[in-house]
C-alpha cells in the first residue's frame, strides 16, 4: 500500500508539473491567466480523485497506473493511444501559442464557464470510478470482473469517455482558445475509434455485454450515439 501511494502521488505530481510547462512555455508568458486557472482546476480535480480512491479503492488506482500505448495488449488500441497521446499534448500546447500570437479571443465569462464544465467532466469520471472498480487504463477483462450496468452505466455504455468528452471539449475554451478546438475534435475522433474497438473486445470477453448493449442503447451521448 505504501508503495502504491508513493508511485501514484509521484506520477500525479510529475503530471501536474508537465501540464504547467505545456501550458506556459508555448504561451511565453506568466500572465497567461487562463492557463493558470485551468491548471489549478485540472490539478485539483486529479489530486482529489487520486486521494479519494487511494483511501477507498486502492485496487482501482493500481489498475490505472498500468496504462499508456505500450501497456495495451491489442495492436489497434496501441495505435489509437499513440494518436490520442499526441493530440492530448497538442490540446494544451495549441492554446498557449494562441495566447502568444493572439490568434483568437474567448470572453472571460466563457473561460470561467468552461472551467466549470471541466469540473463536471471530472465529476462524471469520478462517478464512473465509484460504480466500476475495474475501470482500468487499458482494454482488458479481469478473471473475476462482472458486468456493471447501474449508475452512470445505466445512461451510456461508456460514461468515463462521456466525462472525458465534456472535459476535452471544454478545455480549449477554458484556455481562451477557439483554435484549440482542433486537437480537441481529433481527440473526440480517437475516443470514438477506441470505443468501437473496445466494444468488439468486450462482446467477446465480458459475459453479458452483448445483452447489455441491447438494454443501454447509447455508447457516449444519450440520444445521439
Amino acid at each position: 500500500m505504501d508503495d502504491l501511494v508513493r508511485r501514484s502521488l509521484t506520477r500525479t505530481a510529475v503530471f501536474v508539473v508537465i501540464l504547467l510547462l505545456l501550458l506556459l512555455l508555448p504561451a511565453g508568458s506568466l500572465r497567461f491567466w487562463q492557463g493558470w486557472m485551468y491548471w489549478a482546476v485540472f490539478s485539483a480535480s486529479v489530486v482529489a480523485i487520486t486521494l479519494y480512491f487511494l483511501r477507498h479503492d486502492p485496487a482501482l488506482i493500481a489498475r490505472r497506473l498500468n496504462g499508456g500505448p505500450t501497456a495495451e495488449k491489442q495492436p489497434v488500441q496501441r495505435q489509437i493511444l499513440w494518436f490520442t497521446s499526441a493530440f492530448f499534448v497538442l490540446l494544451f500546447v495549441f492554446p498557449g501559442f494562441d495566447h502568444r500570437f493572439a490568434w483568437s479571443r474567448v470572453p472571460a465569462h466563457l473561460v470561467i464557464a468552461a472551467n466549470v464544465l471541466v469540473v463536471a467532466g471530472f465529476a462524471i469520471v469520478f462517478l464512473t470510478f465509484k460504480a466500476n472498480s475495474y475501470t482500468a487504463a487499458i482494454i482488458d477483462v479481469a478473471p473475476e470482473q462482472l458486468l456493471v450496468s447501474t449508475g452512470p452505466y445505466g445512461v451510456v455504455r461508456h460514461p468515463m469517455y462521456a466525462g472525458s468528452l465534456v472535459m476535452l471539449l471544454a478545455t480549449p475554451i477554458a484556455l481562451g482558445s477557439w483554435w484549440g478546438l482542433l486537437p480537441a475534435l481529433c481527440l473526440v475522433a480517437c475516443i470514438v475509434w477506441r470505443i468501437v474497438a473496445e466494444e468488439e473486445f468486450l462482446v467477446r470477453h465480458l459475459p453479458g455485454y452483448a445483452e447489455y448493449r441491447q438494454r443501454v442503447r447509447y455508447r457516449l451521448v444519450p440520444g445521439i450515439w
